[in-house]
């Protein structure tokens, strides 16, 4: 498994979200840390950064200007 070169803190200060927000993540996605200074393997971060997406942007939203929803 290769690493991302990304800490706790980057991944954080990149989406301005606290580091606690991505202490939480790792802890439900079962990813071990140490503190906000720990290097993620490339698997683990890319997962971290995919669940601050889906929250950021969840499915069935949409910011595109053309819907009207009209029935």
């Amino acid at each position: 498994m290769g690493f991302a070169d990304l800490s706790i803190a980057e991944i954080a200060a990149d989406y301005s979200i606290p580091v606690e927000k991505v202490f939480s993540l790792c802890d439900q996605l079962g990813i071990a840390y140490k503190h906000q200074k720990t290097r993620l393997a490339l698997e683990d971060a890319k997962a971290i950064i995919s669940q601050i997406l889906s929250e950021i942007h969840p499915k069935g939203t949409s910011d595109s200007v053309g819907d009207t929803g009209v029935t």
